[in-house]
């Protein structure tokens, strides 16, 4: 073995596994290909709702996560240990104990050989991702996606808003949130959806349009893809619970 690959395979990877320690809003894990956690970050440990990455390590997603997210997941490691790669998918994550948070997660395969012994994923917070001193009119947009008077603006709307072109306006948007527009507005209408569930008895079907699917049987897909439950079992879960002090506390916002 050269010096080059001595260094490559002795010193590179702690090296980088201390790298990704210090990610205070990003997830990272590795797992074998029977789905066991083989190696996390602090901040996964703590997403995961434990204290210690022995909590964690030789378990698999099904054992921190709710069970319908738990089940995404598991069904994304199967296509990335199938040779597959997973980049910048928009997803919540919640762990059994804890709050959902979106993220953009990353997964890719781990190679010995030909063969795949593995994965590796990075899951980025997006929560707090808004950067609007260095893109003013992004203000102005994310008070449009926000604003439950008005119908959920599409893509289009938002860049005319913007005062540029769709394309030019998510090029803005990715770089400064890591989200692409119509990322950004899923993400906004399922977080309005979860605050009329919430607050509200609106019937789903006005819930879906309100919040701009095209009916009811889409927003129960994609809402249920999305946190792990259909909008009628968030909507008995919540009121089981003490009423929230913000909308936030029932989704990220």
């Amino acid at each position: 073995m050269t010096e080059d690959a001595a260094l490559e395979n002795d010193a590179l990877a702690p090296a980088l596994l201390a790298l990704l320690d210090g990610l205070s809003a990003t997830m990272f894990c590795a797992k074998d290909s029977r789905g066991r956690y083989v190696a996390v970050n602090p901040t996964f440990v703590r997403r995961a709702g434990e204290t210690s990455r022995r909590a964690v390590l030789g378990r698999r997603a099904e054992d921190l996560f709710v069970p319908d997210l738990a089940q995404r997941y598991t069904e994304q490691d199967r296509r990335v240990l199938a040779g597959a790669e997973l980049r910048h998918e928009l997803e919540l994550i919640r762990s059994l104990a804890g709050q959902p948070r979106w993220h953009l997660t990353t997964k890719l395969p781990v190679r010995s050989g030909d063969a795949v012994v593995g994965l590796v994923s990075l899951s980025q917070d997006v929560d707090d991702a808004r950067d609007t001193a260095s893109f003013p009119l992004l203000a102005q947009v994310l008070e449009r996606l926000d604003d439950e008077t008005s119908p959920a603006p599409t893509p289009a709307e938002l860049a005319t808003l913007a005062g540029t072109t769709p394309a030019v306006l998510s090029r803005r948007i990715r770089r400064l949130t890591g989200l692409s527009t119509s990322q950004l507005v899923l993400r906004s209408r399922i977080d309005r959806a979860a605050h009329l569930l919430t607050t509200t008895t609106t019937p789903l079907a006005e819930v879906a349009a309100l919040t701009g699917f095209y009916d009811q049987a889409a927003f129960s897909r994609q809402f249920a893809r999305l946190s792990g439950e259909t909008p009628a079992q968030f909507r008995r879960r919540a009121a089981r619970r003490p009423a929230p002090s913000a909308a936030a506390s029932a989704l990220p916002s």
